[in-house]
């Protein structure tokens, strides 16, 4: 898969507030190969947690208390864009949401930044009756760590993504037109 760059992202949320991110993960693709899965906690704005949340992914007020928030963990994450403009997540709704949001919220300059969904890319080329991250790669039989972990979920959006391009017969990511979007 010569060409195939990519970076998977994937984020937990404190509450239901898309700009509340209390975790980011990425993972880096490069050539069609993984080259690197990185996690990082996020201290939300108030470190305030919703019950709901906390039952989903684990992550709790005390686990974030120290935290970098999420300006400093962004400008880690666009360090890796600069060489690779292209995002790739599960359900980018909510991922590229919760960065738009997050950007508004704290002021930061929106980037020039692709982004393609893993998700729609699912729904378009598989006859699956659910599309969830952990149903699909149990289909495919591919592996993960704990499941609504941000580094784990964007290396299982990755090696989905991986998977699609090569089930759907493509040799580049423009090709993808029915899945993808600008930040």
């Amino acid at each position: 898969m010569q060409g195939i760059n990519f970076i998977a992202i994937d984020f937990e949320t404190a509450t239901g507030k898309r700009a509340s991110i209390c975790e980011a993960g990425i993972c880096v693709v490069r050539d069609g190969k993984i080259q690197e899965t990185r996690s990082w906690l996020v201290r939300p704005h108030g470190n305030y947690y919703s019950y709901w949340n906390i039952r989903i992914h684990g992550i709790r007020p005390i686990d974030t208390m120290n935290a970098s928030e999420f300006p400093e963990v962004w400008a880690k994450i666009s360090g890796y864009l600069k060489t690779c403009p292209v995002l790739v997540a599960h359900n980018a709704a909510f991922d590229i949401g919760c960065i738009r949001h997050s950007l508004a919220f704290y002021e930061i300059a929106k980037p020039d930044v692709t982004y393609y969904c893993s998700l729609r890319a699912a729904r378009r080329l598989y006859n699956f009756g659910c599309n969830s991250l952990d149903y699909l790669c149990d289909q495919f039989r591919i592996p993960y760590g704990q499941h609504h972990r941000a580094g784990d979920d964007a290396e299982m959006c990755a090696r989905l993504f991986l998977r699609e391009i090569e089930d759907a017969g493509l040799s580049e990511l423009e090709e993808m037109t029915y899945c993808n979007g600008i930040l």
